[in-house]
């Protein structure tokens, strides 16, 4: 597995509009092979700043460095060059691969 994570740190007052610009869009990683799994976090509040991470789980590096290269990526994307930007700098990218996975027993 490969899980590829972007840090984004968010002024309070962009993060209603933050929120609402990922969860309105069309991802389009489910078209994607190797696709496993998405989430969007919010993590905890500081000095009027909100630190989010995407996280995507891929079956390869592979499989995510072609999901960078496609259209599919361009489409899903082209809503964050917008004018007004919501976060504060650059996101911040963080590639991992797994070296061990624990999953919870079946009931």
């Amino acid at each position: 597995m490969y899980l590829a994570m972007n840090r984004f740190t968010v002024p309070l007052e962009n993060a209603a509009e933050f929120e609402d610009l990922w969860l309105s869009r069309e991802s389009h990683l489910r078209d994607m092979a190797g696709f496993v799994a998405f989430d969007m976090l919010r993590g905890p509040e500081e000095d009027g700043r909100i630190l989010y991470a995407s996280h995507t789980v891929w079956e390869t590096e592979v499989h995510f460095r072609a999901w960078t290269g496609s259209e599919e990526f361009r489409a899903a994307h082209a809503r964050a060059s917008q004018p007004r930007k919501l976060h504060e700098g650059a996101p911040r990218f963080e590639g991992f691969t797994s070296i061990q996975s624990i999953e919870a027993r079946a009931a």
